[in-house]
């Protein structure tokens, strides 16, 4: 298996070419590339956003216009200002298009919009006022203030800033995949299966009967996916390597910052790997090469830290990007090996606390053990066989321990967030895979149809899932999952 450290250039150049024509010749231009590629000196231009801000004195005034296609603002200096003001009443939050002479300024930007109201070809248009209450003010605004403003908060610097870095990071993941061959693929989100195990699902009905289906619209009980990965199973049988980027629904009746009850995962099934290290090796691949591909993007990079008011975040980004990009490959230990150290080192001796074999390790160990005890991210791997669901086949080494099995898993832990991946290889044995799903008392009839992938050319294959927003979360020196999504959905939590 081979991982390609940078991405290719996207497309052939004629493609590029027609691509950026067809921009060119029907859209205005947003103002991210009016800044990036500034038209000639003294050329009329035509600008459109909101504004983020006004001032003005004696002899001049000056808007600062934003359109949410990058962190930096544009610039409208007029000349003027007591006339250019009694014929428009400005406001913060307004959109404007503003037409005038593109200059090169005096201030910190290199070039600015100059409206000159005596210049008929000049122009300046509000195309949608605002209300006098507007409640995003060229201010400091609190992130849990702003999730009360669903419709809003995205004007601010700093979540719009973390829309464009989702999208820039999607962006490499789906670089990297295509250079390593694998399908992106759209599984259901309507599945008749609980993947988990654990009963957290949304269940799907029609609000009309439909009477020739009798009682279910499905003809069986349906349900919100909690994970895909049943379904990338059957495909990778097909298709060798795959993987998606799908929203999945968890009904967990909890509010804390690091859960969601819809949220986005990246699923990946791969075929004709035996050995849980082959997955480990993936999944540091691809953390790593979204991390170094952001980092050569410094216009990307650039807009994300620039859009925090506060250089203590912009200082974090950077320490956690770093610590991604360590030289030295990431640590792996076993679930026993991390009871044991977080009972030697962690507890100190201290009965209260301590950790049987068997116990959950809960987020706050495993901030411990990726953040202060190896501080990189670090790999945990084969868990107790009861802590994990039925498709996991036992440790390669057949690891035992007071008698009890673990299975040959892994979860990805990093720092400040606890874990990030979880993966696993997959029993690809039919009669294994029924004996150990009709010992935790499964109905094997609702999931026969998964079963029969064994019995039809079956290759030994795993996968792992990622919480798509809690690695935009870290990498974004974001403290609140919800801060990440565009519209976030948790218990008690769906205003619009």
């Amino acid at each position: 298996m081979r991982f390609l450290p940078t991405a290719a250039r996207l497309g052939h150049s004629l493609n590029t070419r027609c691509i950026q024509n067809f921009a060119y010749s029907t859209l205005a231009p947003p103002i991210v590339e009016t800044l990036q590629n500034p038209p000639p000196s003294n050329s009329l231009i035509t600008v459109n956003g909101h504004i983020k801000s006004l001032r003005y004195s004696k002899n001049v005034g000056f808007i600062d216009i934003s359109d949410g296609s990058s962190s930096k603002t544009l610039n409208v200096v007029f000349l003027s200002p007591d006339k250019v003001l009694e014929r428009n009443r400005f406001k913060v939050g307004q959109s404007l298009s503003v037409t005038g002479r593109w200059i090169e300024s005096r201030g910190k930007q290199a070039y600015e919009v100059q409206y000159n109201l005596d210049n008929p070809e000049h122009q300046i248009k509000i195309m949608g006022d605002v209300p006098e209450d507007y409640p995003i003010q060229k201010k400091t605004h609190s992130l849990q203030f702003l999730r009360t403003l669903p419709t809003l908060r995205h004007r601010t610097s700093t979540l719009a800033s973390i829309l464009r870095f989702r999208s820039k990071v999607e962006s490499h993941l789906t670089d990297f995949f295509n250079h390593n061959h694998f399908v992106k693929v759209t599984p259901p989100l309507i599945t008749s299966s609980d993947c988990e195990g654990a009963g957290e699902q949304f269940q799907v009905e029609s609000l009309k009967k439909v009477s020739s289906k009798g009682d279910e619209f499905f003809g069986k009980p349906a349900n919100l996916t909690v994970s895909t990965q049943l379904h990338l199973e059957v495909l990778a049988q097909s298709l060798n390597r795959v993987w998606t980027l799908t929203p999945c629904f968890r009904a967990e009746d909890s509010n804390t910052n690091r859960h969601l009850s819809e949220f986005w995962m990246l699923e990946v099934e791969v075929c004709y790997i035996d050995r849980l290290q082959q997955l480990t090796a993936l999944t540091e691949a691809m953390v790593r090469h979204v991390v170094k591909a952001m980092r050569s993007d410094k216009a990307s990079f650039f807009d994300l830290t620039e859009a925090r008011f506060n250089k203590d975040e912009a200082a974090r980004i950077n320490e956690r990007w770093e610590t991604v990009l360590s030289p030295e490959a990431w640590p792996s230990m076993t679930y026993s090996e991390a009871v044991e150290i977080i009972n030697k080192v962690k507890c100190k001796g201290r009965s209260k606390g301590r950790m049987e074999w068997g116990d959950s390790i809960s987020t706050e160990q495993e901030k411990w053990l990726a953040g202060e005890y190896f501080k990189s991210p670090v790999f945990v791997t084969d868990y107790p066989a009861e802590q994990k669901p039925f498709y996991m086949p036992p440790s390669s080494e057949g690891v035992l321990v007071s008698g009890k099995p673990t299975v040959s898993c892994f979860d990805l832990i990093m720092p400040d967030i606890g874990e990030l991946v979880g993966g696993s290889m997959r029993q690809s044995d039919h009669n294994k895979l029924l004996e150990e799903m009709k010992r935790r008392e499964m109905n094997t009839a609702e999931i026969d149809w998964y079963l029969s992938t064994r019995l039809n050319g079956s290759v030994p294959h795993g996968g792992f899932g990622m919480g798509f927003e809690r690695l935009i979360a870290y990498l974004g020196a974001m403290e609140n999952i919800k801060d990440v999504t565009a519209f976030p959905r948790a218990s008690g939590l769906c205003e619009c």
